[in-house]
């Protein structure tokens, strides 16, 4: 039976996500695997490449041949270079770890609640007027009635 390590698409429409996975080499491309050693995420930014490197290598050794994308991922993880004696690739770039949400929004919230304390004034401004200006006359307002009222 002829072993390949290929990748089996996941994921919704234009938002592809793979397993790297062992299969018969007849099988389909998302049909039955016999293992699953990795997985391969190329939206996300860099792109989640993470691949057990002890099965890689025991099926390296046991005659799986990768296909070219999986060859390719191999050589950007170092396992095809620990496999045939090469040396290893610079270290792949990993994504900074995501910000804790409720952190982030309490700290929102108290910079809101200072610039709220800041801005708004603790006595009211009372319109002063001087005795020598005279008063403004309020005049009457006319009520005026709506169209069609007679």
């Amino acid at each position: 039976m002829a072993v390949k390590i290929k990748l089996k698409r996941l994921g919704m429409i234009r938002n592809p996500q793979y397993r790297i996975v062992i299969a018969d080499s007849r099988t389909k491309r998302d049909g039955r695997a016999i293992e699953e050693i990795g997985l391969y995420h190329p939206k996300e930014t860099p792109s989640r490449i993470e691949v057990d490197s002890e099965r890689a290598a025991y099926w390296l050794g046991v005659g799986a041949q990768p296909t070219e994308p999986v060859l390719k991922l191999l050589k950007l993880t170092g396992d095809w270079q620990k496999f045939k004696g090469e040396a290893a690739p610079a270290p792949l770039k990993v994504a900074e770890p995501k910000a804790d949400r409720h952190a982030a929004y309490e700290a929102a919230a108290k910079e809101t609640l200072s610039l709220d304390n800041a801005t708004t004034p603790r006595k009211s401004a009372k319109k002063t007027v001087k005795a020598d200006e005279p008063a403004a006359e309020a005049e009457p307002v006319a009520e005026e009635k709506p169209e069609g009222e007679a």
